[in-house]
């Protein structure tokens, strides 16, 4: 590779890569943070060099004499043994972001074209969402003209206190759908920020801010295991219920049976007042529930070390919680239909009795041929057996 006697299209190359798709550099450029201007050496060579490669020399020479703005082009007069004296290119400045636009080309000039329109609905509600909408060139280059008229339509709509305690998706707003405000939730927090003195992030962001109920999340279904229970869950049998209901709801059965996912949750026998949580996966959060205090409560999970990490998690929050079918001897029995866990969980530091600090090790080491048992590979009549022996011990004790 000859490593002079750089051509204008190596410099526009760095400039593409150093300035234009550097995404950090490029805001810093336009907000004026970066000064201009933005320097490239262009390498002239020695008289060695040209002699060794006079096509080049003089090719270098005649590219730069056509650079279309010859402002920019520093030339200095070098005398060559054997060659003689040379005007030659030594160095190239490029002077303000339009100069870097119209050097890179065509696609740059389309692009800045585009970030002007994007920009100019949202400037005219307010200049002072410039800065922002440059640290959010990504998204604004991903959003359709569409999108943005109805963005510059919805910012004048939103107000403090509007949401009246209901949630977001029945905002009162016109001719603009309340998904497209979920669904740009972020960068319409930057802009409200932006032009309410960072007020939308000062209460707790954009839901806080207009009042709105906070949308429910992390689902779990609850599942009656008798007909007691049922009667008292309204006669329902089966619940989807959110994180926040299911921390202040209490559950209407003496025996609370956590089970890691969703599909063993479907397949789970009649078990006196009992009921099930299932389907929440690595989501123990809710197990911090207070009314959970005074109930049994067991866990039943994947036998690999994720699955002991959740059971360590919700002893966490509830330490008298039990493990349901998470040991050596359900693990031997069903050997046959374990597999290799991927990706492996770190050993807890609370919440594993030792038996089960010692399962987790011999997971981990695949010390039995298998790292992961999945709870829905037991035999049915296996898990009916384990759930039964479960409730008569709660009896017993």
């Amino acid at each position: 590779m000859r490593d002079w006697g750089r051509l204008p299209g190596d410099a526009i190359e760095d400039l593409r890569r150093l300035e234009w798709e550097h995404a950090g550099r490029l805001r810093e450029r336009l907000l004026g943070t970066r000064p201009f201007p933005i320097p490239c050496l262009l390498k002239p060579p020695t008289g060695n060099q040209a002699l060794e490669d006079l096509d080049h020399f003089h090719r270098y020479i005649a590219a730069w004499r056509k650079w279309p703005w010859p402002h920019q082009v520093t030339w200095v007069t070098k005398r060559f043994r054997q060659l003689g004296q040379f005007e030659v290119p030594v160095r190239l400045e490029i002077e303000s972001t339009q100069a870097l636009i119209a050097a890179l080309g065509d696609e740059a000039v389309e692009r800045s074209r585009g970030w002007a329109e994007r920009m100019e609905p949202l400037l005219s509600l307010d200049k002072a969402l410039f800065t922002t909408l440059i640290n959010r060139l990504e998204e604004l280059d991903r959003l359709s003209m569409t999108d943005i008229h109805l963005l510059a339509s919805v910012l004048p709509q939103l107000q403090r206190g509007m949401g009246r305690r209901g949630y977001m998706r029945a905002l009162p707003l016109q001719k603009v759908d309340t998904k497209f405000v979920e669904l740009n939730r972020s960068l319409i927090t930057v802009l409200l920020d932006a032009i309410h003195g960072q007020e939308v992030s000062i209460h707790g962001g954009l839901e806080a801010w207009l009042e709105c109920r906070v949308t429910p999340t992390n689902w779990l279904h609850v599942k009656p295991l008798c007909p007691e229970v049922k009667g008292r869950l309204a006669g329902l049998d089966l619940v989807r219920l959110c994180f926040e209901q299911l921390t202040t709801y209490s559950l209407p059965a003496s025996n609370v049976l956590v089970i890691e996912n969703l599909q063993a949750g479907y397949g789970l026998p009649e078990l006196p007042d009992t009921i099930a949580v299932f389907g929440g996966g690595a989501n123990t959060a809710w197990l911090q529930a207070e009314w959970l205090k005074d109930r049994r409560v067991g866990y039943w999970g994947d036998i690999d070390t994720w699955g002991l990490k959740f059971l360590a998690d919700a002893r966490l929050r509830q330490p008298h919680v039990e493990a349901v079918m998470m040991d050596l001897k359900t693990l031997l029995l069903h050997v046959e239909r374990g597999v290799d866990e991927d990706r492996l969980a770190g050993l807890p530091a609370y919440g594993l009795t030792p038996a089960e600090r010692s399962l987790f090790d011999e997971l981990r080491f695949c010390r039995h041929g298998v790292g992961r048992l999945e709870q829905e590979r037991l035999s049915q009549d296996y898990v009916e057996q384990g759930l039964a022996e479960w409730i008569q011990a709660s009896a017993a004790v």
